[in-house]
């Protein structure tokens, strides 16, 4: 908890630095809610997962992962560096390990289509968790989202499937699938209701220990700090209505998203 709160700490003061064009909390609110937005974006974003095996332990992943948008806003990249804090399982407490997970990098062109925003590229996923927090295989595969804003609401989706080309061959194969979907309505003044669950499938996995259905919802609101830097503040709370025999039963997400508009490079200014 020291370090994750050292590490948000420091992104504030650095970003504090800058000076903002005033675009509108409601503006900006629905920025972060399309994750194909010209700006620059970074969320810190804690999923707790719980209730895994006879003890009930809980898991938790620490998702630091900056999107950059490149090219005028056509090409825009997330990479996700998880910190993985995985418990023994096999006990009432105690740690097995922790640390950072595999890396995943994904980057999307923005196709050229009218009212509705699609983008399409490849994800890759780096061993970089080693043996106890990662699958020590590279993956890669197609990944496409699609979303509408009309008025105050937004609806869209990710979707993307890996599959292992390289690593050490006595691992296990890699075939999984994750679908995002997300919906977004807004309520003023930065304030907003959302549900963004993330469903999983391990293709590898039996069929009865394939899927992850979340369901839940929560909310947020975007805050000026400093009357500078933006950041979204947002809470979920899921349960996992399908899950494998060993599966964690309820995740609790809470992400803290500093914003950095496109009009920071700009001179001019929008009115409040």
């Amino acid at each position: 908890m020291k370090t994750r709160s050292i590490i948000l700490i420091a992104v504030a003061l650095v970003f504090s630095q800058f000076t903002f064009a005033q675009e509108s909390k409601e503006e900006l609110s629905k920025e972060a809610a399309n994750p194909m937005a010209n700006l620059m974006s970074f969320p810190f974003q804690n999923n707790l997962n719980m209730n895994y095996g006879e003890y009930n332990r809980n898991m938790d992943i620490l998702n630091i992962q900056p999107v950059i948008p490149f090219a005028g806003g056509k090409l825009i990249t997330r990479t996700i560096m998880p910190i993985v804090f995985i418990p023994d399982f096999t006990e009432e407490s105690g740690m097995h390990s922790s640390g950072l997970g595999d890396i995943v990098f994904t980057a999307f062109y923005l196709l050229p289509t009218k009212g509705i925003t699609m983008g399409i590229g490849p994800v890759v996923e780096m061993p970089t968790g080693g043996s106890k927090r990662g699958t020590e295989k590279w993956s890669a595969g197609p990944s496409f989202v699609a979303l509408v804003q009309p008025g105050d609401w937004t609806f869209g989706a990710l979707i993307n499937n890996a599959w292992a080309f390289a690593g050490k061959s006595d691992r296990g194969d890699v075939n999984h699938m994750l679908l995002n979907i997300f919906i977004v309505r807004q309520l003023g003044k930065g304030w907003y209701v959302n549900s963004a669950p993330i469903i999983t499938a391990d293709w590898t996995a039996d069929s009865e220990d394939r899927w992850i259905v979340p369901l839940g919802a929560g909310g947020g609101k975007l805050i000026m700090i400093g009357g500078k830097l933006p950041l979204n503040l947002q809470t979920q709370l899921y349960y996992n209505v399908v899950r494998p025999d060993f599966g964690p039963e309820w995740q609790w997400r809470v992400q803290a998203q500093f914003l950095l508009p496109t009009s920071i490079f700009k001179g001019s200014k929008k009115s409040e």
